[in-house]
C-alpha cells in the first residue's frame, strides 16, 4: 500500500531536520521539531522560506547553504539557476519525473510520439527532467535544446516530430521559419501535441496554435527547484494542481493559508531526499480555487496565476495583484494602462482605479460601474472610485500604496 501524503511529509520532515543543518536550525528558530508536524494541516507552523533567502544562505554556507540531506558522493548533477543557486539533484527524487510524466499524459504524448524537447539541457534542470520523463513515457526524443531554429525545422521534418516541448514563443518562431522557407506547416509537418512552459501563453497564441495549426497544447507551471505544479489543457487562465509535491497559498506576511478566491503567494514543500525544500516561498502569487474547502484533494485545487509578489498589495484584508486589475478592466473595455491606487483618509481603506482607456468613452459613468463590478469579481475587493485619465506615467507601479499609518 502506498504511502498517503500525510505520511510521506512526516518522513521527510524528520529526515530533512537530521540530515540538513540549515533546516535544523529553522525548525530550532521556529521553536518546533519534527513531531510537531503530523499533516500537512501542520506545515504553517513553519515558516516560510522566501527563495532570496537560499540565496543568502548559499553565499554564506556554500555551495548548498546547508540544505543538502545526503553526502555528496550521492549527487549526480547540480544545477544552476538564476539568482544563483545552486541546486543539487540525486537522481532519486521520482516525483520530479512523475509530475512531468503526468502533465505528458494529460497534455495526449504516448509512446509513439517523436518528441522534439527545445528546453536548455545546459546548467537547468528543465532539460534532463522532461528528457527522463519522455523517455519513462516511451517516447522517442530529439534533444534539441535552444536555437538552432533552422535546424530544428529540419529535424521535425526529417524525423515526422509529432510532439514538443518547450516555450511557446520558440514554437511559434519554428512554426513562422517553416512557413518563411515555403512549407506549408499542416501537410509538411506532423507535429499535433505540444506540452508548452517556462513563460506565460497569452490566450491569442494559444488560439493560433490550436485554430491555426490543429496542435493541441498543455500548459504547465513549473519551477527550477521544484518541477512541474499545474497544468492546463483547455485554456482560460486556470491551472490545475498537480498530485505532488505540496503547494499551499498563503498569505506573504503570515504565511497562513488563504480561502479560495483570495490571491496569495504559492508555497511548496517537495519530497527530494537529496535537497528537501520545506515551505520554499516561490515568490509567485495565485489566486487560490478549491471546490471544496477543507475537503479538497490536491488536484482537485486550482490556481490562476497573477504575477510576483512583490507587486502586490494588501487592500482591506486581500491581496491584489496589478494583473488582477488588468485582466477585471479587460472584460469591460480596453485599456492602454491600469494603476490601483491604495489611500487611508480615515480610518478605512479607500481603493481607486485609474485607467486609460484605448479609445473615447460613449458613457464613462456606465463604463466605470462595470470596472468597479469586473475587478470586485476578479479581486474580491470593492473598488471605490474609478478615475479615466489621460496617461499613468510610464514605470509607475500598478498598485500604489499611499496609506499612512502614523
Amino acid at each position: 500500500m502506498s504511502q498517503s501524503i500525510d505520511e510521506r511529509l512526516r518522513s521527510i520532515i524528520r529526515h530533512a531536520y537530521e540530515n540538513a543543518p540549515a533546516v535544523q536550525a529553522r525548525f530550532d528558530d521556529a521553536g518546533i521539531t519534527p513531531d510537531d508536524i503530523q499533516t500537512v494541516a501542520d506545515l504553517e507552523k513553519i515558516p516560510v522560506l522566501p527563495k532570496d533567502d537560499v540565496v543568502a544562505m548559499q553565499q554564506a554556507d556554500p555551495p548548498f547553504g546547508g540544505l543538502l540531506a545526503t553526502p555528496m558522493s550521492e549527487v549526480r548533477h547540480i544545477f544552476f539557476s538564476p539568482g544563483p543557486l545552486y541546486e543539487p539533484d540525486a537522481g532519486d527524487d521520482a516525483a520530479w519525473v512523475d509530475m512531468a510524466l503526468l502533465a505528458l499524459k494529460k497534455s495526449g504524448f504516448t509512446a509513439d510520439d517523436v518528441v522534439l524537447n527545445t528546453l536548455s539541457y545546459h546548467l537547468v534542470p528543465a532539460g534532463l527532467l522532461l528528457d527522463r520523463a519522455l523517455v519513462a513515457l516511451g517516447c522517442t526524443v530529439v534533444p534539441g535544446g535552444v536555437g538552432n531554429s533552422d535546424l530544428q525545422v529540419k529535424m521535425m521534418a526529417d524525423l515526422g516530430v509529432s510532439g514538443y516541448v518547450g516555450t511557446p514563443s520558440f514554437l511559434m518562431m519554428l512554426i513562422k521559419k517553416a512557413e518563411e522557407m515555403g512549407l506549408d506547416f499542416r501537410s509538411s509537418f506532423k507535429l499535433n501535441k505540444a506540452l508548452v512552459t517556462a513563460e506565460p501563453l497569452p490566450a491569442s497564441l494559444r488560439q493560433t496554435l490550436v485554430g491555426d495549426y490543429g496542435i493541441s497544447v498543455g500548459n504547465a507551471y513549473a519551477t527550477a527547484e521544484l518541477g512541474c505544479l499545474a497544468l492546463n489543457t483547455s485554456g482560460g487562465m486556470q491551472m490545475q494542481l498537480l498530485p505532488s509535491p505540496i503547494v499551499e497559498i498563503v498569505d506573504p506576511e503570515t504565511g497562513k493559508r488563504v480561502g479560495p478566491g483570495e490571491a496569495g503567494e504559492v508555497v511548496v514543500t517537495n519530497f527530494d531526499h537529496a535537497y528537501p525544500l520545506i515551505r520554499l516561498g516561490t515568490g509567485d502569487m495565485a489566486v487560490n480555487v478549491d471546490p471544496k474547502p477543507g475537503l479538497s484533494e490536491q488536484e482537485e485545487r486550482g490556481i490562476v496565476l497573477v504575477g510576483r509578489s512583490g507587486e502586490a498589495v494588501k487592500v482591506r484584508g486581500m491581496f491584489v495583484h496589478p494583473n488582477q486589475l488588468r485582466f477585471g478592466v479587460a472584460q469591460v473595455l480596453q485599456a492602454q494602462a491600469v494603476q490601483g491606487v491604495v489611500t487611508r483618509p480615515e480610518t478605512r481603506d479607500h481603493f481607486l482605479l485609474r485607467v486609460v482607456p484605448a479609445a473615447e468613452l460613449a458613457d464613462p459613468a456606465a463604463a466605470a460601474e462595470g470596472v468597479k463590478q469586473a475587478v470586485r469579481q476578479v479581486c474580491r475587493v470593492r473598488v471605490d472610485a474609478v478615475a479615466f485619465v489621460e496617461a499613468i506615467s510610464e514605470g509607475a507601479p500598478g498598485m500604489l500604496d499611499e496609506r499612512s499609518w502614523d
